[in-house]
């Protein structure tokens, strides 16, 4: 685990004044740059960031905050980990923050994105207006709470893999406008991500195979119009992989393949093609998939069904 010793401090959020030219944001440049190297594009959080505070404020004021705190009154508050899990989020519930804050703001980091903690654990100190950063509470809890529950939850997934080979990764179902800081999380607890959108990579499912008339006519129809792209194909019978091996079919998604059956897969296909298991995987069985050789499986509940990990904003008295 990182202390805080070991980390950058950030002070001085960027106000009304700043010229973030280099990233097209208001958001403070250290930050910007922490978020580009982790792979988030800094103004896509801020505009997540900025659809969550005005969802949270409808227009309006915290209300609540104006009529109990003096406007004047500074606090510091520590993201406390409530439950034990993987972090992920922290540099975005910073940015949250930012947005929020109308005066200068320090940040001590104790912990990175991708670490393991314990109850208890101090994740982010935040010292600013005390309005300021109970306004900005909830918003930067529900992202930093979503992220961390998809983090540890993959990372289940991905201790469950280690030395089989196999390694755990996700699908498209995310929340709508949520996909790159899903992924993100999914990363952070040591999994690997599929495609980002349709564009990215080909992957040829049932209804393409109907549409084309058939699952090698599918391949050959996406390798014509797209050369340049990956393409995967999904069957769901032993029979239907000797055809997609002769097309050249990068990937094959084994869905709804028993083990035996995935074993078989494996055989057959003798590493001419990269092999990912979709369909009824659990936890419980991953280890066992994982062994039969296939390179990755794919799991659409590390983003559409991970319960959030509980994790605290608390004033210091």
């Amino acid at each position: 685990m990182h202390t805080h010793d070991e980390l950058p401090v950030v002070q001085d959020a960027c106000g009304d004044d700043c010229a973030c030219g280099e990233y097209e944001t208001g958001l403070d440049p250290e930050l910007a740059a922490l978020l580009e190297a982790a792979g988030l594009d800094p103004v896509e959080v801020e505009d997540i960031a900025t659809l969550a505070l005005a969802e949270d404020l409808a227009g309006g004021e915290d209300v609540t905050s104006v009529a109990t705190v003096a406007a004047d009154a500074v606090a510091t508050a520590d993201f406390t980990a409530r439950q034990a899990g993987v972090v992920s989020g922290l540099r975005v519930a910073e940015a949250v923050l930012s947005l929020v804050a109308e005066e200068e703001f320090t940040v001590e980091r104790h912990v990175e994105d991708g670490a393991s903690v314990e109850a208890g654990t101090v994740l982010l100190s935040v010292t600013t207006r005390t309005r300021d950063l109970l306004t900005a509470e909830r918003s930067a809890l529900n992202l930093l709470c979503h992220m961390s529950g998809i983090a540890t939850a993959t990372r289940a997934w991905a201790d469950a893999l280690a030395g089989t080979g196999a390694v755990v990764r996700d699908t498209r179902k995310t929340t709508p406008g949520l996909r790159a800081l899903e992924k993100y999380a999914v990363r952070c607890g040591g999994g690997v991500n599929h495609r980002m959108a349709l564009s990215d990579a080909a992957l040829v499912k049932d209804n393409h195979v109907v549409a084309a008339g058939g699952v090698a006519e599918a391949f050959q129809a996406v390798r014509k119009a797209y050369p340049e792209l990956p393409v995967e194909i999904e069957v769901d019978t032993l029979e239907q992989i000797p055809p997609v091996l002769e097309a050249g079919a990068d990937l094959i998604l084994l869905d709804n393949f028993t083990v035996p059956q995935l074993r078989e897969a494996v055989a057959l296909v003798a590493g001419r093609a990269k092999l990912e298991s979709s369909g009824g995987l659990t936890l419980d069985t991953a280890r066992e998939v994982g062994e039969t050789g296939v390179d990755y499986l794919a799991v659409g509940a590390l983003t559409h069904s991970s319960p959030v990990l509980d994790i605290g904003l608390d004033l210091r008295g």
